[in-house]
């Protein structure tokens, strides 16, 4: 073990679940992401950050929740390879909390993330505590009507569908009285209380997974604050899917934005009050704390809100990533890094990097300590069952659509919110960059770029 990491005991993960990299203040210097939305405020996680080795390029590979939380507690790839599904019994998937029992750590997993503690879907196996926290989105907590008028919540245009989620979620939450009854509340004041009784044990893995400010987007009134005041339509706090323009009109899409950014600040405070507690306990001072989200969150930047296999943009991928570990220099890197390469990165910290052998992710560590500066040449992303593929290097990012739809090429450092399609003027690097994944990355391969098949030999039409 590096002389670096020998203060480091524990292992805290922390996931935020549809945080968008832009929303955090840190990133995006206090700046508005759109117009009519004030800047989203994020001090606790801003705080963090400069305490922390940031990291501006950090993607996900296989989407959306359950496949990235699979290569979060495996190390391997899932994009090429499975579908939303359970964890496999051991050991054809075998897990963090597993790994690390075996070397005497005590486990836990503290989440309101639903989609986790359905029956069979195994996300708990290993750790030896698991604390639920019911009544998330769509989870099936309630059977009751809400107390609450639907109407109140959706426009002329919702489905009966949309109404029916949104009948759920209200019905779920009808009883909270007070801030403390919210989800960030309850997750991170469980994993704090729960840090404290464990704080016994020689060694701890801790999972902390909230599922906010993924939507429903319904924050407090104390942060509900970037929503315009003279608003008085509906609480639109679950948009619906397809092109916004079609069910919406543009001062509700804007509201909806202030709602996910009073989301994200009440996330934020509830972080802060769980990072307060960590400093009190002692565990700043022996432990590597990762800080990050699973994906992000299309906020109709592209035209459509929530997430989708089209929405192939920077506002679904790029997420806030950030490593601490005592003795740790704040800087910033812009170096390419998967989430199937966290898990062997966290074993070699702690000195237990011999198994992640037959992990497909690779530890980044010299990266943490300076010998390197760089990881990966390229990352890839997409939905195991959809055609469309996005490939990026730090400078540009390729799209591959389905069908007759023309591919995408974007310029991410000339043109950041992926307006210009400069598929035509720059076909060689899209070239490049498709050829960096091989055949089985691909349902239908991208042979409608200029010059791809001859030069890169991918003239097949699908597997």
């Amino acid at each position: 073990m590096s002389k670096k990491f020998s203060d480091v005991k524990n292992f805290i993960l922390i996931i935020i679940d549809s945080l968008r990299q832009d929303h955090v203040s840190f990133y995006n210097k206090g700046r508005p992401v759109f117009d009519g939305v004030p800047a989203c405020r994020t001090p606790n996680i801003d705080a963090f950050a400069k305490r922390s080795i940031v990291f501006t390029n950090v993607y996900p590979c296989g989407l959306p929740t359950i496949p990235v939380r699979t290569e979060l507690w495996t190390g391997q790839y899932t994009l090429p390879y499975r579908p939303w599904r359970p964890l496999l019994n051991y050991p054809l998937d075998i897990t963090a909390p597993e790994i690390l029992a075996r070397e005497g750590y005590v486990n836990g997993l503290v989440t309101d993330t639903y989609h986790l503690f359905k029956p069979n879907m195994n996300f708990h196996r290993g750790f030896h505590a698991f604390r639920w926290i019911r009544g998330q989105e769509y989870d099936a907590y309630k059977s009751s009507p809400p107390k609450r008028r639907v109407d109140d919540y959706v426009n002329e245009n919702y489905t009966e569908r949309y109404r029916r989620l949104v009948a759920r979620f209200l019905a779920n939450t009808d009883d909270f009285k007070s801030e403390e009854d919210y989800f960030p509340a309850r997750v991170f004041k469980e994993a704090a209380e729960w840090l404290e009784e464990n704080r016994v044990h020689d060694k701890i893995f801790l999972v902390v997974d909230s599922f906010d400010p993924h939507e429903p987007w319904d924050p407090p009134p104390r942060f509900d604050t970037y929503t315009d005041p003279s608003y008085s339509g509906s609480r639109l706090i679950l948009p619906m899917g397809g092109m916004a323009k079609n069910w919406a009109s543009e001062e509700e899409v804007r509201y909806i934005r202030g709602l996910y950014a009073g989301e994200v600040s009440f996330v934020d405070h509830w972080f802060g009050h769980f990072m307060k507690r960590l400093e009190e306990l002692g565990y700043m001072e022996d432990s590597l704390i990762i800080l990050t989200a699973d994906h992000g969150h299309p906020l109709a930047d592209h035209g459509k809100f929530l997430k989708g296999t089209d929405r192939m943009y920077s506002e679904l991928f790029k997420v806030p990533f950030m490593v601490y570990y005592p003795g740790c220099e704040h800087r910033v890197t812009d170096a390419l890094i998967q989430f199937p390469d966290v898990l062997p990165t966290a074993l070699e910290i702690l000195g237990l990097g011999n198994n992640a052998r037959a992990m497909q992710g690779k530890s980044f560590v010299k990266l943490l300590t300076g010998e390197a500066k760089e990881h990966r040449d390229a990352v890839i992303m997409g939905y195991h069952e959809a055609e469309e593929r996005c490939i990026r290097d730090k400078e540009w990012s390729y799209i591959h659509r389905p069908g007759d739809q023309p591919d995408e090429l974007y310029n991410l450092k000339d043109d950041p919110r992926e307006t210009r399609n400069l598929i035509d003027e720059y076909s060689d690097v899209a070239a490049r960059l498709a050829s960096k994944f091989g055949k089985y990355f691909y349902k239908t391969a991208p042979t409608k770029i200029k010059g791809l098949q001859g030069k890169y030999e991918l003239s097949y039409t699908g597997l």
